[in-house]
């Protein structure tokens, strides 16, 4: 769905990390350094793997879904920090994101014909200390609709850190991170035809049911899932985390509350989408 154009003098790097290849196209002084720079940034996604999902055994997230009624887990800085900024995004989409859907996105990605299990459980998450307390059990967290995007956002501190010039970091084919003074054209490759932008400091984050279906599941439930009013769109964010959440949030917006949401947030900086043969454009109200 994210096409970028590559220009000479960017060393690119692969490494396969939470279920997707994530690429690293670096601007360095030199290939030895932009390659001990990827080092460390694959080491620091494989630590993030094995901290944020919940289907590796033993990981944080895994522990949180395993608690019982009164136990209380405490977590490091990194997933604390994502969880956090899960919950704020929360309440930034009006509910539309919601990482503790677990239970219902197994069920939608199953495509089974049982009735859908109902929400149960309650967590707390303690504002004043890394920590999660379970107050009943049920509750299922997911982090797989920012935790790549995330990923992202903490290879671009590591890399500053670095003193690299800038690069453009890529989770799959789902969202790219850019930073530092070059520009990056981007292809948007819709149904029918492709818009080229410029991505430049920002994040592009994509979405749709050309791959995963009509997977996004709307924390309503009932017949508000896997309805949606585009089959492929884009986002614009300051970061990563922000464009994976937005992307997820604007495929249950109808057109005209898209508007409304570019409106009244300014981490969602712009809408893309997909209308066939008339290209790849903004949104519009529905006449």
């Amino acid at each position: 769905m994210l096409d970028p154009v590559v220009y000479p003098g960017h060393h690119l790097f692969e490494h396969e990390a939470m279920k997707t290849t994530f690429s690293l196209r670096l601007c360095a002084e030199s290939e030895a350094m932009a390659r001990g720079m990827a080092q460390e940034c694959f080491d620091q996604l494989d630590q993030l793997e094995n901290r944020l999902s919940r289907f590796i055994d033993g990981s944080e997230v895994h522990r949180l879904n395993t608690m019982r009624a009164g136990e209380t887990l405490y977590l490091s800085e990194p997933c604390y920090e994502c969880l956090r900024l899960a919950m704020e995004a929360g309440v930034r989409t009006g509910g539309l994101f919601d990482v503790t859907l677990g239970t219902w996105i197994e069920h939608r990605k199953a495509q089974s014909e049982d009735p859908v299990p109902p929400l149960e459980g309650k967590l707390i998450i303690h504002p004043d200390a890394p920590a999660v307390t379970c107050v009943s059990p049920g509750r299922e967290i997911d982090l797989g609709g920012i935790g790549k995007g995330f990923a992202l956002d903490q290879l671009r501190i590591l890399l500053l850190d670095w003193g690299a010039r800038g690069a453009l970091l890529a989770s799959g084919a789902s969202t790219l991170l850019a930073f530092g003074s070059d520009e990056w054209p981007i292809d948007l490759t819709g149904s029918k035809s492709a818009t080229r932008i410029v991505l430049r400091d920002q994040a592009l984050s994509a979405s749709g049911t050309g791959i995963q279906g009509s997977h996004i599941v709307h924390p309503g439930g009932g017949e508000k899932s896997g309805c949606y009013a585009y089959s492929r769109l884009w986002v614009l964010s300051p970061t990563a985390a922000q464009a994976d959440v937005w992307s997820t949030a604007v495929m249950l917006l109808d057109p005209d509350e898209i508007a409304e949401a570019l409106s009244a947030d300014e981490t969602l900086q712009k809408v893309y989408v997909d209308r066939g043969e008339e290209g790849v454009t903004g949104p519009r109200p529905p006449s």
